[in-house]
């Protein structure tokens, strides 16, 4: 069963929202989140290689990690771990590095539903509508929603 990413970006606000359905319980969800092996597997679109640089999921952690396409481009980013409830909630900040200056504000919240399943949903906070639109514009959505597939094949153990 192939769950999609919804994601609603209000004109002219500084945030976005998504949400999406596992066939996995939260704890195996928020797992791959907190656990750097195992988010350096789904991160990003599959034509990337990631490399983690620090990740430690707690408050006050911090994370780094580098992603590297076919081309040799390298693209980094970091932030810190504000709260983190396991499989319930995590606040952190985001970094892209090739934006400087331009740190979002990022929550997600993994809740169980019926038969084994879950759900995930963010809210990311952008400093201005234009920071937004900029990672908006850089193919964001189907960076998430490839990320997301392969979470699913890795839970699923493919």
């Amino acid at each position: 069963m192939s769950n999609s990413l919804k994601l609603v970006a209000p004109e002219n606000e500084p945030f976005v929202h998504t949400e999406r359905e596992f066939e996995f319980p939260a704890s195996a969800v928020f797992r791959a989140h907190s656990d750097p092996e195992l988010f350096r597997q789904w991160i990003g679109p599959q034509e990337l290689t990631t490399t983690i640089d620090r990740f430690d999921c707690r408050p006050g952690g911090s994370y780094r990690f580098i992603q590297e396409g076919g081309d040799g481009r390298q693209h980094a980013f970091h932030g810190v771990f504000h709260s983190v409830r396991a499989n319930e909630f995590v606040l952190q900040t985001f970094e892209y590095e090739g934006y400087p200056d331009v740190v979002t504000l990022e929550f997600a919240t993994f809740g169980d539903l019926p038969d084994g399943r879950s759900r995930l949903t963010g809210r990311s906070v952008y400093p201005s509508v234009e920071a937004r639109e900029k990672y908006l514009s850089d193919g964001m959505e189907s960076g998430i929603a490839a990320g997301y597939e392969q979470l699913d094949e890795l839970l699923g153990g493919g």
